[in-house]
């Protein structure tokens, strides 16, 4: 097994997961009207301004399927405000927990290929992983960190008129939301990221099987498309929130 799998498969549940993340402390106009009142209708479908920003820190567990490798992976996501993420996947054959961390500063990893030792991520692997852990703070305090949002014309998916919404970060970074337009939940949200190498790939996650817990509707089932070709199956099987977790989790030992 190769530490690429399961550094985009933390990339991706980081981005899916609503944690803080690292931005360019710089103001600027976070959109437009229609823009901003549609980010919030998205907001409050989620659970509203309050709970979200209730949110100390959370633990998500589920299982990860990784189609082009065959392999399912028990998954657990440690999330700490204001700038913490680690996630720990398990591979059962080789009896081995594989560590992914973001301190706030840095990223770290276990690698597999040299039996578990401990390194630092690449810079380009870092801050990918800083800014796709950044929805929460993106999304509630988009001036604050540099944000904005732009309201696209409507796409048809899955035989609905998607409301579509364009959030750019400070970097110049986008991801498009694909909002159904009954729940203004997001339904799909599509990015450029960058795999272990650091060539881009265009990544999609479609979401479903929304449920409340604690007040924020969370995705139950997660499928990510990466260059058009599924890449894997996330499915939560647990969420709990504010278990005052220690920032030694997230620490480089």
């Amino acid at each position: 097994m190769r530490s690429s799998k399961t550094l985009i498969l933390a990339a991706v549940l980081a981005a899916s997961l609503a944690a803080p993340a690292l931005f360019a402390q710089k103001a600027a106009p976070a959109g437009n009207k229609e823009a901003l009142s549609v980010l919030e209708r998205m907001l409050a479908a989620m659970g509203g301004r309050k709970v979200l920003e209730s949110i100390k820190d959370v633990t998500i567990s589920g299982t990860a399927e990784l189609i082009p490798f065959g392999i399912t992976a028990p998954v657990t996501v440690y999330q700490k405000q204001p700038d913490k993420v680690r996630v720990d996947v398990t591979v059962v054959e080789a009896n081995m927990t594989i560590i992914q961390a973001f301190d706030g500063r840095k990223g770290w990893f276990t690698d597999p290929q040299s039996g578990g030792a401990v390194e630092e991520m690449p810079d380009h692997l870092a801050r990918e992983f800083g800014r796709q852990a950044g929805e929460n703070q993106a999304l509630l305090f988009p001036q604050k960190h540099g944000v904005t949002y732009v309201l696209k014309p409507k796409a048809v998916l899955d035989g609905k008129d998607r409301i579509v919404l364009e959030q750019t970060l400070a970097d110049g970074t986008k991801t498009t939301y694909f909002l159904d337009p009954e729940t203004y939940l997001p339904f799909k949200t599509a990015a450029r990221s960058v795999d272990q190498s650091g060539a881009a790939v265009d990544a999609e996650t479609y979401s479903s099987n929304y449920q409340k817990v604690g007040g924020l509707m969370v995705p139950y089932a997660l499928r990510i498309v990466q260059n058009g070709a599924e890449a894997q199956r996330v499915t939560v099987t647990a969420v709990t929130f504010n278990t005052n977790l220690d920032d030694a989790l997230f620490t480089l030992k």
